[in-house]
C-alpha cells in the first residue's frame, strides 16, 4: 500500500504513515521531508479515487485547501524582496480602488497577517463567484471592514487569496497563477498549480471526508456557522457561491483561488519550503525570511474563535490542546518553523533551524482546520528523528 523511499534515520515517519492507513482512516496520501534540500522521506500510498479504486501514484495531486495560503504569501514576499512591495504601505498604494469604505489605512502587512477586518463578503455571492477573479476583487473593493483594521486578527479563510493575490497581480502585471507558475513552480521543478491545466486533470485525487475517528469534534466556527445563519461565521463558510460543494469540479480546478485552490502533492510542498529552510535564496532575501517566521498576530481569533497565531502570511506552532472542546485545533512544530495547514489536515512548512522542510497531502479530510492525529503523528515522527525529545507547551523542544 505504501510506496516510495525513506532513509533509515526517518523510519519512524514511514511507520506512522503506514499506521495512518491501518488505524487512523487514511485513504490516499503523500508525505515528503527534505533535509538540506535532499529528500529523506518521499512516500505515497492508498487510493486516489474512492469511486473508481484508482491508486495514489507518485505523481498524484489533489486540492490542498488553505495550504495554498503559504504559496500565495510567498509570492508577496518575493515581490517584497525585490523592493516592489512594501508591507508597511497601504494596500491602496498598489490597488487604488481598494481604498474606500474604511479600508484606506489597511496595510499590506495587515492583509498578510489576517488583521484587515475583511474575513467575509457581506452581500450574497452569486453561483460560482469564486471562479470569477474580477467579481471577487470588486466585491472586496466595496466591502467595509467588520473591525477596525489592525486592532484584531481573524482568519480570512477565503478572502486572503484575492486580497494578497490582487496585490501580486497589480505589482507584477501577472495573474497570481501565472506568477506561481513562472516564479516558483517552473524554476523549482514543482508539480504545483494554481489554475490547473486540463491535461493534468486525470492525475487529480478527488477529496472527501474521512470516516469519523475517535476524538473528532466539530470546531466552534462550524457549529456557530451552522446554527446562526446571520453570523459572521456563516458568511465566512457559506457565502462562497457554492464553492464548498464544488471544489473538485473542473471549473474550480481551472480557477485561480489564492486562499484554497492550489493543486499539488507533498513532494512539491516540501520542495517549495526546502528553499525557505535553507535561507530563502533565490526566491527571497533574509529580511523576508525573518518576516515569514515572526509572529505578528496571536490570541483569540475574531472569526475562528480558537487561539490562533500568524506571521506575515504563515502559521507558526499553535498548541490549543488544553482548550475546551471545539477550540483545540493545534499544529505543534519547533519554535523556528512556519508554514500553512489546510482544511482536513494537510500541511507544508519549513524549519530553518534544521534546514528541514515537510509536506503532507491527503484526500480524506479529518476534523479541524489545523492538524489532526494523522498529520501531527508524521510531524512528531520527523522531530523525533531529528533528535527532539519533548513535545511540551507550544512547541517541540530538544
Amino acid at each position: 500500500m505504501v510506496n516510495g523511499d525513506c532513509v533509515a534515520r526517518f523510519a519512524r515517519v514511514r511507520d506512522e504513515f503506514e499506521r495512518n492507513f491501518a488505524e487512523r482512516g487514511e485513504v490516499g496520501a503523500s508525505v515528503c521531508v527534505t533535509v538540506d534540500g535532499e529528500p529523506v522521506v518521499d512516500l505515497w500510498g492508498g487510493v486516489a479515487d474512492r469511486g473508481t479504486g484508482r491508486s495514489w501514484e507518485r505523481d498524484t495531486v489533489s486540492v490542498v485547501f488553505s495550504t495554498t495560503k503559504g504559496v500565495t504569501a510567498l509570492c508577496a514576499h518575493i515581490l517584497a524582496s525585490r523592493g516592489q512591495l512594501n508591507l508597511a504601505a497601504p494596500v491602496s498604494a498598489y490597488w487604488p480602488e481598494f481604498g474606500t469604505s474604511g479600508k484606506e489605512n489597511i496595510t499590506v502587512g495587515m492583509v498578510l497577517s489576517h488583521r484587515g477586518g475583511l474575513p467575509a463578503i457581506s452581500g450574497p455571492l452569486p453561483a460560482d463567484a469564486f471562479f470569477d477573479w474580477a467579481a471577487m476583487v470588486a466585491a472586496l473593493e466595496a466591502e467595509r471592514p467588520v473591525w477596525e483594521p489592525g486592532t484584531r486578527h481573524g482568519y480570512h479563510a477565503f478572502t486572503f487569496g484575492w486580497l494578497v493575490g490582487e496585490l501580486v497581480r497589480r505589482v507584477s502585471g501577472r495573474s497570481l497563477g501565472e506568477f506561481v507558475r513562472t516564479e516558483i513552480a517552473e524554476p523549482l521543478g514543482l508539480d504545483l498549480w494554481l489554475g490547473l491545466p486540463e491535461e493534468i486533470e486525470p492525475r487529480v485525487a478527488p477529496v472527501g471526508y474521512a470516516d469519523p475517528q475517535p476524538g473528532d469534534e466539530p470546531s466552534k466556527l462550524s457549529v456557530v456557522a451552522a446554527t446562526e445563519p446571520d453570523s459572521l461565521s456563516a458568511r465566512l463558510l457559506f457565502n462562497t457561491g457554492g464553492y464548498l460543494a464544488g471544489y473538485d469540479t473542473r471549473a474550480a480546478h481551472a480557477a485561480e483561488i489564492g486562499a484554497v485552490g492550489a493543486i499539488t502533492n507533498a513532494r512539491a510542498l516540501a520542495g517549495m519550503y526546502a528553499v525557505l529552510a535553507r535561507g530563502g535564496a533565490p526566491l527571497v532575501d533574509g529580511a523576508a525570511l525573518a518576516r515569514m517566521a515572526t509572529t505578528v498576530s496571536a490570541g483569540q481569533d475574531a472569526t475562528a474563535f480558537a487561539n490562533s497565531r500568524f506571521t506575515y502570511g504563515f502559521v507558526p506552532s499553535v498548541d490549543n490542546r488544553a482548550e475546551p472542546a471545539g477550540l483545540r485545533d493545534s499544529m505543534i512544530l519547533s519554535a523556528d518553523a512556519f508554514g500553512h495547514p489546510g482544511l482536513g489536515g494537510g500541511v507544508g512548512f519549513a524549519s530553518p533551524a534544521n534546514r528541514m522542510s515537510f509536506g503532507y497531502t491527503m484526500n480524506a479530510m479529518g476534523s479541524g482546520t489545523l492538524l489532526n492525529p494523522r498529520g501531527q503523528s508524521l510531524v512528531d515522527a520527523v522531530y523525533l528523528s531529528l533528535g527532539y525529545t519533548a513535545c511540551d507547551a507550544e512547541v517541540w523542544r530538544r
